[in-house]
């Protein structure tokens, strides 16, 4: 068995070497990006906006996934963190609309907090580079 290397993207955020991670990580085809939210430059995008913080949040993900060769429509599973369940609503809509044509696994949850009391939701993706052709 070969080992694949591994290829990383970092976004320059504060915390990724305080903790030591990296937005995303790429082993062979496959993509993982780390948690993100709508920070940018140090300010939250959307502050009591959950629909803005979740486009936001999924622009700083696509970033990422470019950045290693790969877009949102290779998302195979998703993952989402909001601190106010009922947030959803407002929420869905957004992922409606970007996964529209991917219709990844999802998952949706209550968390109790995040990083900074402005943030609102925060979102994990895991794909698969080059897998955006259609599927039924």
């Amino acid at each position: 068995m070969t080992s694949q290397p591994r290829s990383r993207f970092y976004s320059g955020g504060p915390w990724e070497l305080t903790v030591g991670y990296s937005r995303a990580t790429r082993v062979g085809d496959q993509v993982f990006v780390s948690g993100c939210t709508s920070m940018k430059n140090g300010q939250v995008v959307g502050t009591n906006d959950p629909a803005a913080q979740a486009r936001q949040t999924l622009e700083t993900i696509a970033e990422a996934l470019i950045g290693l060769g790969s877009s949102l429509h290779d998302v195979v599973r998703y993952r989402v963190y909001l601190t106010r369940i009922a947030d959803w609503e407002a929420v869905a809509p957004v992922l409606a609309e970007q996964f529209e044509d991917v219709h990844p696994a999802g998952t949706l949850v209550a968390v109790a907090d995040l990083i900074d009391p402005d943030l609102l939701i925060e979102i994990e993706v895991d794909a698969i580079a080059g897998s955006a052709s259609p599927v039924s």
